[in-house]
C-alpha cells in the first residue's frame, strides 16, 4: 500500500507519498487540480525510489474557500517557501507540474536547481493564452484596460493586471532536464508555442495526438502513465 502522510508546510495543505527517501518529485497540480491527484503519479514515483510531495494551490483543495488569490503574485512566493523547505528535507529534487502549475512553477523556480522536470500539458507562455481568450471573445487590449476585468462565455475572467503581469513576465531562463508532453488537441497551447519553447531551453516532447489538454480518459491517463514511466529517471 502506497504510505500517504497528511501535513501542513507553511500554512500549505499538503501530503508526502511514498516511504522515506532523499528523493523527492515536487508535484504541482492545474487548474481544478488538488494534492491528491498525484496519486498516481506517486504509485510510478515511488517503484523508482522517489517520494512525492503535492499541495493544494490558493482556492483548490482544503483552500477552496480562498479568494482572488489563485494568481502568480500570490503562488510565486508560496512556491519560493515551499522549495526552500524542501531542501532542509531532501537532496534530489525533482518537478512534476501540469499545466498553469508548470508555468507558476517555472516563474518560481528558475534560479533554483532540479534533477529533473516532467510537464504535462504545460501552460508555457501566459500572454498567448490571455490574448487567445480575449480574441475569442472579442474583447481589446484597451477595453480590457479600461475596465480591468471582463467575464467570458467560457467560464474565465480576463483581468487587465493578469494580461500586464504576462507581458512583463515571459519566460526567459529554464535549464533544466525536462520532457513535455503535449496533447494534440491542446487549446490553450498551440503547437507551435510548444516547439519554440523546446527548440529554446532544449527539452524533450513527446505528442500524444489524440489527446486533450486535460489527461482523463483511461486511454489518455495509460499514455500518461506509460510516458511517466519512461521520463521520471533524470534525463
Amino acid at each position: 500500500m502506497l504510505k500517504k502522510e497528511k501535513c501542513i508546510i507553511n500554512n500549505i495543505p499538503a501530503i508526502i507519498w511514498g516511504k522515506s527517501s532523499k528523493k523527492v518529485y515536487i508535484f504541482i497540480h492545474g487548474k481544478n487540480g488538488n494534492k491528491e491527484v498525484a496519486v498516481d503519479f506517486a504509485r510510478i514515483a515511488v517503484n523508482h525510489g522517489y517520494q512525492t510531495l503535492s499541495i493544494d494551490l490558493p482556492e483548490h483543495g482544503e483552500r477552496e474557500n480562498e479568494k482572488n488569490s489563485f494568481d502568480p503574485w500570490h503562488i510565486i512566493p508560496e512556491l519560493k517557501t515551499l522549495l526552500n523547505w524542501v531542501k532542509d528535507n531532501w537532496t534530489n529534487i525533482n518537478l512534476r507540474a501540469d499545466s498553469i502549475g508548470a508555468w507558476f512553477s517555472m516563474l518560481s523556480f528558475a534560479n533554483d536547481n532540479f534533477e529533473n522536470c516532467l510537464f504535462v500539458s504545460p501552460i508555457l507562455d501566459m500572454e498567448i493564452l490571455i490574448r487567445n481568450m480575449m480574441r475569442w471573445s472579442f474583447v481589446s487590449e484597451d477595453k480590457l484596460r479600461q475596465e480591468l476585468e471582463i467575464s467570458t462565455d467560457f467560464g474565465e475572467v480576463l483581468s487587465w493586471q493578469y494580461l500586464d503581469f504576462a507581458k512583463k513576465n515571459p519566460i526567459k531562463k529554464w535549464n533544466f532536464p525536462t520532457a513535455i508532453l503535449y496533447a494534440g488537441k491542446d487549446n490553450l497551447t498551440e503547437r507551435s508555442v510548444v516547439d519554440e519553447f523546446v527548440g529554446k531551453f532544449l527539452c524533450q516532447l513527446t505528442i500524444f495526438p489524440d489527446g486533450e489538454h486535460w489527461f482523463h480518459t483511461l486511454e489518455q491517463l495509460e499514455i500518461l502513465n506509460k510516458w511517466t514511466e519512461i521520463n521520471i529517471c533524470n534525463l
